[in-house]
């Protein structure tokens, strides 16, 4: 019973139900509770889609279907990648089965978006893992809105991308994708990761970029770091590069390999 006599006592934040308290849930000590919430809310939606394991589009923000110079190729080729991965990799399959290789992306436009259209076109499902930043981002239209998440940690975000790929795609892109790609280049490198395919499209760019063989020349990483990953220059090109690679044969860890792995 509330009246005048209790009324302080009933209006004190300590008395708020703490589920339901963002002061508390928001605080510096409930950063472990949060991580775990980031955690558990993305997978759940996954599993209940019956999504086994995803092909992870890395790529830049700030490519355009129409933009100049190389973009308009970049972004045609990520959604015809999206579309023939999800047609010949088993994300489109009757309601009720279990789906493999499901496109999963960071969520957001250029390359990205361009993945996630693919996908779609295609009429799987695809998946956006969005991140909260200081000018924010907002999904593309063509994630599943079931399967379109937002992160306030990099980290959770990045196991989430990390921990049911059976693939890396790479598109041309900057600091962002860089992180992304080295990464998952370092897991796979020190063994925390499955020996997935990872294929970087557009060599021409990815070189001129990155000067891979000053890396080994200068004893920064072995000569077999740089079989890794393999270049492809259309869509069409980077589904046969993984599947050159083996994505064919490889199946979702169990929950035991993934607590070990992660």
């Amino acid at each position: 019973m509330t009246d005048d006599s209790n009324g302080a006592q009933v209006a004190s934040p300590s008395y708020r139900l703490a589920a339901l308290d963002q002061d508390f849930l928001l605080s510096r000590d409930m950063r472990g509770v949060r991580f775990l919430l980031e955690y558990e809310k993305a997978d759940r939606a996954l599993q209940r889609y019956l999504i086994r394991s995803t092909i992870v589009v890395f790529g830049s923000a700030r490519i355009r279907e129409d933009g100049p110079g190389s973009q308009a190729r970049w972004y045609a080729e990520a959604r015809t990648f999206g579309r023939i991965a999800s047609l010949r990799g088993g994300a489109v399959v009757p309601e009720g089965q279990p789906r493999y290789n499901v496109i999963a992306t960071g969520g957001g436009p250029g390359a990205m978006e361009a993945a996630n259209r693919g996908a779609r076109d295609s009429g799987a499902p695809t998946i956006g893992f969005n991140i909260r930043l200081p000018e924010e981002q907002y999904p593309n239209p063509y994630s599943t809105p079931e399967l379109t998440f937002q992160f306030h940690y990099f980290a959770m975000r990045k196991m989430h991308l990390a921990m049911r790929a059976n693939a890396l795609v790479v598109f041309p892109g900057g600091f962002g994708t860089l992180d992304e790609l080295f990464e998952i280049l370092t897991l796979r490198q020190t063994g925390k990761a499955r020996l997935i395919p990872i294929v970087l499209f557009d060599e021409s760019y990815w070189r001129s970029v990155v000067n891979f063989d000053a890396l080994v020349q200068h004893g920064m990483v072995d000569t077999a770091d740089l079989k890794l990953f393999r270049f492809a220059n259309s869509g069409e090109e980077v589904w046969n590069a993984l599947v050159a690679q083996g994505i064919g044969d490889i199946t979702l860890m169990s929950e035991d390999d993934l607590a070990r792995d992660m």
